[in-house]
């Protein structure tokens, strides 16, 4: 739609504006009153032979490689414009001399319309069709980061469902009285799964709630030995962010730093201000991950965030003594 509007003022631009001031350069006084016939044949001509180039734009057809058809165009065209030189000049008294320099200053006049109107047209029928292509290859980037975007969260999605089972598959093992309240989470965490996440962003309130809910779930099977702190805070609740991109530190945090007989904590950060997201997560270190097989959470959320954020984000991972701590910056 913008570039219909733009293509139009162009239009307006060269139709109002250009001819007329380049006709005026013309001894249109004098024309009116003796060839009034062939003032007006040129300015039809120069008109039509805008719209024709406007109409056909040449320059997609020559990267659609249509050479013949540009070929017949252009002869076509150079044709009429060679007929119009024949157009026949009023019969006044004038000698050979003065008649032969009006003809050669109107054979120069009508070649000089049909190569500025042939330059012009061609030069925005070239820009635009750049244009075009700079938009086609960025709508075609677009898709594929959506398709990339849509593949990683699948992929999130059953890898969260799995660490979840596992905890709800410990309590029914356990009997533990806390089984019935794990599955009412569980429920609500999977009604976020299903409802919210198939939204690209959604509010930062949703989301704190959504980590809540899974920190709740997580508490159930952990003792007393394992210590877990969240807090949130946001000087917009309603500010959109996307979707499951914080979850998967919070996974880690609890799966590798919880134990059933060994003090431990988990201290989780969120805090959103003028525009800006720090999250932060500290764990204690219980277990080691498996550095060949790393998990596909941490690499996809990695993957998200510079197709979501490229160059506006700062990860960092890293182990400080018997501490592993996370620092996201969006």
């Amino acid at each position: 739609m913008k570039n219909n509007h733009i293509a139009l003022y162009i239009d307006l631009l060269f139709c109002l504006v250009i001819m007329p001031l380049t006709i005026m350069l013309l001894p249109v006084d004098r024309w009116i009153v003796h060839n009034k016939a062939f003032l007006l044949t040129l300015i039809f001509y120069v008109y039509a032979l805008y719209f024709v180039y406007r109409r056909t734009c040449i320059p997609k057809l020559f990267m659609q490689k249509k050479y013949i058809r540009i070929a017949l165009l252009m002869v076509t065209l150079a044709a009429i414009t060679l007929l119009l030189t024949y157009f026949p000049m009023p019969t006044r008294h004038s000698n050979p001399q003065q008649a032969a320099a009006r003809l050669n200053m109107r054979t120069q006049t009508i070649w000089f319309f049909f190569l500025m109107v042939t330059g012009f047209s061609f030069a925005i029928e070239l820009t635009f069709e750049l244009f075009k292509q700079m938009l086609a290859k960025q709508e075609i980037a677009a898709e594929m980061n959506k398709a990339e975007l849509a593949l990683y969260r699948a992929q999130i999605n059953p890898h969260f469902l799995f660490n979840t089972l596992n905890t709800l598959y410990a309590l029914v093992l356990s009997g533990s009285d806390k089984t019935e309240s794990a599955f009412v989470k569980f429920s609500g965490i999977l009604k976020y799964m299903y409802v919210q996440a198939r939204s690209e962003y959604i509010t930062i309130e949703q989301e704190i709630e959504y980590i809540r809910q899974y920190t709740d779930l997580q508490k159930l099977r952990l003792n007393k030995h394992t210590i877990v702190r969240l807090t949130a805070m946001a000087d917009n609740w309603q500010t959109l962010v996307p979707s499951m991109i914080l979850i998967t530190f919070v996974e880690n945090a609890f799966k590798y730093g919880t134990s059933a007989d060994t003090n431990c904590d988990i201290n989780i950060n969120i805090n959103l201000k003028n525009g800006c997201l720090n999250f932060n997560t500290v764990n204690s270190v219980i277990r080691q991950g498996n550095s060949a097989h790393k998990g596909i959470g941490l690499s996809n959320c990695r993957k998200r965030l510079e197709l979501l954020y490229p160059g506006r984000y700062e990860l960092e991972t890293k182990q400080q003594d018997n501490k592993y701590v996370t620092k996201l910056k969006i």
